[in-house]
């Protein structure tokens, strides 16, 4: 195809229109929008897609990511093949963060869907269930991390993949510490850190039957 003077202008002008949307907000994923345009969060998402080992084919798989914020493993999921994703969040949607999301989404013409909700409140009853369930960087943020792993359990039909912040690393034992104040990256939001131990033991009292950790830096 051969792009005509007028279409090749309108196209620039498009992108600059787009990057001028994208530097209004203030992004955590980075995000690849096309035409050169790559939202400047400040999450190493790249380096997490890595980590966490997603299927590369989830053709006819239904998605289930919690604490979506951006929704880069949302879109990420969809490219893969998903046939239904849902993202959902609270804290941080309901604070004006969902503008990014809600952006990427239009500009890559994603069918993601979304639900404001939080992980405490989800069920098979109001959001279904799901093949394949992402619950990333949202669990040390919980003040009840056990019974919110039990909500997750509720809705995973297959594999569950979580991510979180770990302390009190080397014991066998169960142990979790617990932040009462903001000493964690000044966050009063991170609640707790268990040992890789403490998670796959809650993982097992919830009902995953196969669980496999792995540490990265």
């Amino acid at each position: 195809m051969v792009l005509k003077p007028e279409s090749t202008k309108q196209s620039m002008n498009d992108t600059i229109k787009l990057r001028k949307e994208v530097e209004k907000i203030n992004w955590w994923h980075k995000i690849d929008l096309g035409n050169g345009v790559i939202t400047p969060g400040i999450d190493i998402t790249p380096e997490k897609l890595k980590w966490i080992q997603m299927n590369q084919n989830l053709e006819g798989k239904s998605v289930l990511d919690i604490g979506a914020w951006d929704g880069f493993f949302s879109f990420e999921a969809e490219r893969r093949g998903a046939s239904r994703v849902l993202a959902i969040d609270s804290h941080v949607w309901k604070n004006g963060a969902k503008v990014g999301f809600e952006l990427a989404r239009k500009v890559l013409g994603s069918k993601v869907e979304d639900k404001e909700i939080d992980v405490m409140d989800i069920s098979p009853e109001n959001i279904g269930a799901f093949d394949y369930v992402l619950f990333l960087g949202v669990l040390y943020h919980l003040r009840h991390p056990l019974l919110a792993l039990e909500k997750v359990s509720s809705v995973t039909r297959d594999q569950l993949i979580l991510e979180t912040h770990v302390e009190l690393i080397g014991g066998k034992r169960p142990v979790m510490a617990f932040y009462p104040g903001d000493e964690v990256n000044n966050d009063a939001t991170n609640w707790c850190g268990p040992n890789p131990s403490a998670i796959k033991s809650m993982l097992q009292d919830v009902g995953f039957r196969k669980v496999k950790c792995m540490l990265t830096n």
